[in-house]
């Protein structure tokens, strides 16, 4: 984490102004909240829509706090805490993440892509361990706000440093990859998400490219070559003084996916050419894509085949993403963090290659479709209806269109919509003692990990 006095951080900010005794007091780490805030770290509170965290300031002091940032605007900052004043108190956040970052001497991973780049972070990140001091982005932080937290959170020690950089609109990968300065990218993916923001999947992929505005002089990128808006567009890169590397199943690409095999403790996959056998112990074929990126960059950075099969071997996944529960005699596979077409299909396609006597999807909302919402949504049904599965179950006001088009195209797939999660959970509540398989997928405003969490207390019980 950041350690500097009041006064380097001051200097860091440019600011011309500190209401401090004591300039020399040395602050370690940064807080945006002020419930859990610890007396060495400084307070940046944060002005948002609904909340203004300068409104905590007495709460902060109390538990010994001994410098903030505070916004001019506020008025004048209380008597008894070093202050530094800035403008705006977020910007002041990312210019200070900035500054941190040009100190730092580790190697930076930025990771984007509409899906992949979670699993893709936890699987690098593991890979690195083996090697060298290592840290990445903790759970989803990767936003405005995330992404300075993460790199000020980063240890002057830390030798390779994984982040993700995540996006809603437009500029947000641009403004991230120069605050970040990457040394290496990675891409995962272009998919229907956002795409209320977004006017076409071409856009979405012109915006994922904004990471390289941030890249540094010389770097490396590694895209999945599979989707046709990121080859034609990196193929107008050529000119560019970067070194770039395809990954996925098509033969053009540099490093191709020749085969790949499912079982229940996970996947095992070889590149074509390469006699080497790679193994992760996560569910899904398509996270043979997320760890072919990861295997790029190691290797690239000399990282050896044995290195590396240790590194996938121990990957400490982030929760909510194709991890498999077992409870009582059901197994359950929460993948309730995010939906979007392409991340349902995978969970669907994966789920559907389970060994299990029965199977039983359950799917929320997707959201941030924008105009084609209706139809995305019909359009995963049909999807679903074609698969090995024994049950539909649908929950949200858009769930139902992804019944009403699995029922277009398999009238005798059992299906059934909720109106309420309580209704849900006790529905599937008797699968716990029966041999059985559960997927439960949807967009994060459902909070279908609930539904998991219920499931899981009800197992408990038993």
């Amino acid at each position: 984490m950041i350690v500097r006095t009041i006064a380097e951080i001051a200097q860091m900010l440019g600011s011309s102004y500190i209401q401090v005794d004591d300039a020399s007091i040395q602050i370690h780490g940064v807080s945006i909240d002020s419930r859990s805030i610890e007396r060495q770290q400084l307070y940046i509170p944060l002005i948002g829509s609904n909340n203004n965290a300068h409104q905590y300031i007495e709460q902060v002091m109390e538990k010994g706090v001994k410098a903030t940032l505070w916004q001019k605007d506020q008025g004048e900052p209380p008597q008894g805490i070093g202050a530094i004043l800035v403008d705006d108190t977020t910007k002041a956040l990312q210019q200070l993440a900035h500054a941190y970052r040009k100190q730092l001497s580790c190697k930076v991973v930025a990771i984007t892509g509409s899906n992949g780049k979670t699993s893709t972070k936890d699987i690098l990140a593991s890979i690195f361990s083996k090697s060298y001091r290592t840290q990445k982005t903790l759970g989803n932080r990767n936003n405005e706000i995330g992404v300075p937290l993460t790199l000020l959170s980063c240890s002057e020690y830390c030798e390779m440093l994984v982040i993700e950089l995540g996006m809603e609109k437009k500029g947000e990968i641009d403004f991230l990859a120069r605050m970040v300065e990457p040394d290496i990218a990675i891409i995962t993916s272009v998919a229907a998400a956002h795409l209320e923001n977004f006017e076409s999947l071409l856009d979405i992929a012109k915006a994922k490219l904004e990471i390289l505005n941030g890249l540094k002089e010389g770097g490396l990128v590694v895209y999945n070559g599979d989707n046709p808006y990121l080859r034609t567009m990196m193929a107008k890169k050529d000119n560019m003084n970067l070194r770039t590397y395809s990954f996925g199943y098509e033969v053009d690409n540099s490093f191709v996916i020749s085969s790949c095999l499912q079982t229940m403790e996970g996947i095992e996959f070889q590149f074509l050419n390469d006699e080497g056998i790679y193994r992760l112990p996560m569910l899904g074929l398509h996270q043979a894509l997320n760890a072919a990126s990861s295997i790029i960059v190691a290797s690239y950075l000399g990282i050896d085949y044995d290195t590396i099969q240790a590194g996938l071997q121990e990957v400490e996944a982030t929760s909510m993403r194709n991890e498999l529960k077992h409870v009582g005699k059901c197994y359950i596979v929460d993948d309730s963090y995010k939906s979007n077409p392409e991340s349902a299909e995978a969970a669907v396609e994966t789920f559907a290659g389970i060994e299990s006597p029965y199977r039983i999807v359950v799917m929320g909302d997707m959201l941030d479709l924008g105009t084609t919402t209706k139809q995305l949504h019909k359009d995963l049904g049909h999807f679903i209806a074609n698969k090995n599965v024994n049950e539909l179950l649908t929950y949200g006001s858009l769930g139902k269109y992804i019944l009403e088009g699995a029922q277009e195209v398999n009238a005798d797939l059992y299906t059934k919509h909720f109106l309420s999660q309580e209704e849900l959970i006790h529905y599937l509540e008797k699968y716990i003692t029966r041999e059985s398989s559960i997927l439960v997928k949807g967009s994060r405003g459902l909070k279908m990990d609930q539904v998991v969490f219920a499931l899981c207390e009800k197992g408990e019980q038993l």
